[in-house]
């Protein structure tokens, strides 16, 4: 069977386009762009007006409905003037609808931002460029009402509901429960005191809009790497706590190794980057938001990395039904990439609140 994703679309496709859009046009150009695993997408140029196409993976995002509804009601309550970057909205068909039903397939289309976009970052002026940035987009959405906002993902960032499924999977696991594996069911049982830490605060932060999913390459930034063009990848906007955008940032950016490194010796926290991370939601949210939430971030960190290594271990444990994998143990391997996170991250407290003491002298909280 032929896996390799195709370069070009059907000319059908193409004519359910210009009836969808009014384009009365034959000067329509298109190639594949980036290299998203979840969605197909393309970059389309319309009479030299240029767009990003994306085919929709609705079996990831099984309810496209409540995507439509969070950015119709956010785009209600936002004034494009009050961001320094774009928010790349889709843009809307003949009938009004964000997603068109094309040859069987589920399209959306969006305006093209220019820029480049980084799987990783060097510098901690990088990393607090990147922290402002999503911290201005849960800043402009505090007058939102969060609770209108439906879960596009049920239970995403759910630590209490994510250490169920794993007991469920420890009942019968489907891989034997070799050294290395009860090792990780060991570890990640003795961290589940954090869980009350998260009820805790879920009992008493309020839900604000956020994006869920503060990948740097989520961002799209100016060649110069200066400046954000765009905060991209909406579909995750969900209603959420502020240390889930922050932690996923201390998770992805501010560890030494990436989450498929194996030089378990060698991940630990940039506390250069983690600063610079710091520092971008400190000086924008500083005064916008509770201090409870300010001191919420960086459990953030912990519990971002937390969930991915109980995920991460408990699709092991389901032989790998969920995690796409090169090798068997890969979810095994990636578990235990984020518990020697985990443990750096649980290690500097003492120096994280320092740095927390530093910016609230330096801000005058």
């Amino acid at each position: 069977m032929n896996t390799e994703p195709k370069t070009t679309m059907n000319e059908s496709v193409l004519d359910a386009l210009k009836a969808a859009y009014g384009w009365e046009t034959d000067q329509i150009k298109h190639r594949r762009f980036g290299s998203g695993h979840i969605h197909k997408t393309y970059l389309l140029t319309v009479d030299g007006q240029v767009y990003i196409l994306q085919e929709f993976n609705d079996k990831v995002f099984s309810l496209p409905e409540r995507i439509s509804g969070n950015l119709a009601y956010l785009m209600e309550q936002f004034d494009p003037g009050q961001l320094p970057f774009a928010l790349p909205m889709p843009v809307t068909n003949r009938e009004g609808s964000f997603f068109t039903r094309l040859d069987g397939g589920l399209f959306r289309l969006f305006p093209f931002v220019s820029g480049i976009t980084r799987d990783a970052i060097d510098q901690r002026g990088q990393a607090k460029i990147a922290a402002e940035a999503f911290a201005r987009f849960i800043q402009v959405f505090l007058p939102a009402d969060a609770r209108q906002l439906k879960d596009t993902i049920p239970h995403f960032h759910d630590l209490e509901k994510r250490y169920r499924q794993f007991d469920t999977a420890l009942l019968h696991p489907k891989v034997s429960l070799d050294r290395a594996t009860k090792e990780m069911i060991d570890f990640y049982r003795e961290k589940s005191e954090l869980v009350d830490k998260y009820l805790y605060y879920r009992s008493q932060l309020p839900l604000r809009v956020t994006h869920n999913d503060t990948k740097i390459n989520n961002l799209i930034f100016a060649e110069n790497l200066e400046r954000v063009n765009a905060l991209i990848d909406l579909d995750t906007i969900m209603a959420g706590f502020v240390f889930f955008d922050f932690g996923d940032l201390v998770r992805t950016v501010a560890c030494t190794r990436d989450e498929s490194s194996m030089e378990w010796d060698s991940i630990d926290v940039d506390m250069v980057k983690y600063e610079g991370l710091l520092e971008g939601f400190y000086t924008v949210l500083a005064g916008e938001i509770g201090s409870e939430e300010l001191e919420s971030l960086p459990f953030g960190g912990e519990m971002m990395t937390l969930i991915m290594g109980v995920r991460f271990l408990t699709d092991h444990l389901n032989r790998n039904v969920y995690y796409q994998v090169q090798y068997p143990e890969q979810n095994l391997h990636r578990a235990q990439n984020q518990a020697a996170l985990l443990d750096a991250l649980i290690g500097k407290r003492a120096a994280i609140n320092a740095l927390e003491e530093k910016l609230r002298n330096e801000l005058s909280l």
